[in-house]
């Protein structure tokens, strides 16, 4: 393996990215869980979007989505995606890239539930990526959910998780003169054992 220490250490890259964004929480002013989310369409071409981290486990980034939404019919298609997190005043970023699998079930159902109740409605009332003919027609959409379902909306069918489980891993801190440390981390499949190498800025 290659020589790694400071903030690069560990045999973990989950752990490592773990350790970086609890360093983020502290010096970010909004979002420190921010990422983007890179997907590809049925023709080939890119997809890319800001989309919020809700957890970092043992196995991949977990974040949730409509899975009617453009990403996640993408996600569906393709089984795979990218993603990237830059954090500014660490002068740090994170890459990764894998397959994609959901997260449903109980996980989901707890992460809904600790949502805000207008949040929870909004899942429902959106048919996000697609057509709206006007914001009125959204908002009377929102009160026809919220008579419907109160003040106790289930998850829908059609909202959840989606875990990306990489392939690969970088790590990237900022250098003097542009002489950036950069290692990543690479398995054939997520069952594989990684190998990490440093790589050139």
């Amino acid at each position: 393996m290659a020589e790694r220490r400071g903030i690069f250490a560990g045999d973990n890259p989950f752990e490592i990215a773990r350790q970086w964004l609890g360093e983020a929480e502290t010096t970010e002013p909004n979002d420190p869980n921010a990422m983007a989310l890179a997907t590809v369409d049925a023709h080939g071409l890119p997809n890319a979007r800001m989309v919020l981290l809700k957890q970092i486990d043992d196995d991949g980034f977990v974040f949730y989505t409509n899975y009617e939404s453009a990403k996640g019919r993408e996600l569906a298609d393709t089984g795979k995606a990218a993603l990237g997190m830059h954090w500014k005043s660490l002068r740090r970023q994170v890459r990764a890239r894998g397959m994609v699998e959901r997260v449903e079930g109980p996980d989901a159902d707890a992460y809904f539930a600790s949502r805000s109740l207008k949040s929870r409605l909004g899942a429902w009332a959106s048919q996000q990526s697609r057509p709206l003919a006007s914001r009125t027609a959204l908002m009377a959409e929102v009160a026809r959910v919220t008579a419907e379902h109160g003040t106790d909306p289930p998850r829908p069918p059609f909202w959840g998780g989606f875990r990306i489980e990489p392939v690969e891993i970088e790590f990237w801190a900022d250098g003097a003169f542009r002489l950036h440390d950069r290692f990543v981390w690479r398995r054939a499949t997520p069952a594989d054992r990684w190998e990490v190498m440093r790589l050139n800025p």
